[in-house]
């Protein structure tokens, strides 16, 4: 528990899902990019996130991947794996996750439209005791439910974390007051967010630049913990492109920036499934190469 605590106020990077020339997944093509990762120092490794394409996996997809993953990292840092769905779902693919050696579980917040606060709990109760009561991390985009709500999530038995994925620190500030102590509380709106949500307590941040650059994910998370806000904000000027590019189309650019910047390190993971935005516009394009090869990481390509 204390690796896994210690590793969330680090780097959750969200690992991409590769996929064949079909559009079937190709989970072998993931190994690169954990060798990469674990190589620049990321502290921990999530499967099945919104960047690993969750929603258009299928369980039995999210079953191999998370497999998967936890082959390539053996055992090298935390795995946390991403449920979700469903209940029966999401109890199908926690068992799986804890067989597979995952660390812990995040639960993806239901995105069913008739979502009832204390249902939620509920929710989180159940895939609880279906992943044998691994430790869980809770995946909060909406924070409409409201800080009562939030509370009660972060008080479930086993619940050791937050994922804080919506743009309102205060909220943030005002959840963390609400709930118990030993929670982490993790940036989850990537690098862009993090000097602000560090600024309100939170620890850690999720990344999907880990995929392509997690050098550069790794420099601004020393420079973040040293308390170093200005040479952050700096390393974060230096990426913004990205995750500009990756926030266009209501976000629907979001996963294919990292495929597409994927192959341009000659490294093709394959398309992004409908109803994302795929392929990416020429204009999207252009900014990205421009950017990969300011960033010197077309240089990849050959190695």
């Amino acid at each position: 528990m204390t690796d896994l605590t210690t590793a969330l106020t680090g780097i959750s990077g969200i690992l991409a899902t590769p996929y064949d020339a079909d559009g079937n997944i190709a989970p072998a093509k993931q190994a690169p990019i954990v060798e990469r990762a674990l190589k620049a120092g990321v502290h921990i490794l999530t499967a099945n996130g919104n960047t690993g394409e969750f929603y258009s996996l299928t369980t039995d997809e999210a079953i191999e991947m998370v497999t998967a993953a936890a082959g390539h990292i053996g055992g090298r840092c935390p795995l946390v794996a991403g449920v979700g769905r469903a209940l029966p779902d999401a109890c199908r693919l926690a068992k799986a996750s804890a067989a597979a050696g995952a660390s812990a579980l995040m639960i993806h917040q239901p995105p069913d439209p008739f979502v009832a606060p204390r249902g939620v709990v509920d929710y989180v109760k159940a895939v609880s005791e279906a992943g044998n009561n691994l430790p869980m991390v809770l995946y909060l985009r909406n924070d409409g439910i409201g800080t009562d709500a939030i509370a009660a999530l972060c008080s479930v038995p086993g619940v050791v974390g937050v994922k804080w994925a919506t743009p309102n620190p205060m909220k943030l500030k005002a959840a963390m007051e609400a709930s118990p102590d030993d929670i982490i509380w993790v940036g989850g709106l990537a690098e862009v967010w993090a000097p602000t949500f560090y600024a309100v307590g939170a620890r850690g941040f999720t990344s999907g630049l880990i995929n392509v650059w997690p050098e550069r994910s790794v420099a601004i998370s020393q420079a973040l913990e040293g308390g170093d806000y200005a040479k952050a904000r700096d390393l974060i000027a230096g990426m913004q492109v990205f995750e500009d590019i990756r926030a266009e189309e209501q976000g629907g650019a979001n996963v294919p920036g990292v495929k597409a910047a994927l192959a341009m390190m000659g490294e093709d993971c394959g398309g992004v499934r409908p109803p994302a935005a795929w392929p990416l516009s020429d204009d999207q394009t252009s900014r990205l190469k421009a950017f990969m090869d300011d960033a010197g990481l077309l240089s990849r390509k050959a190695s």
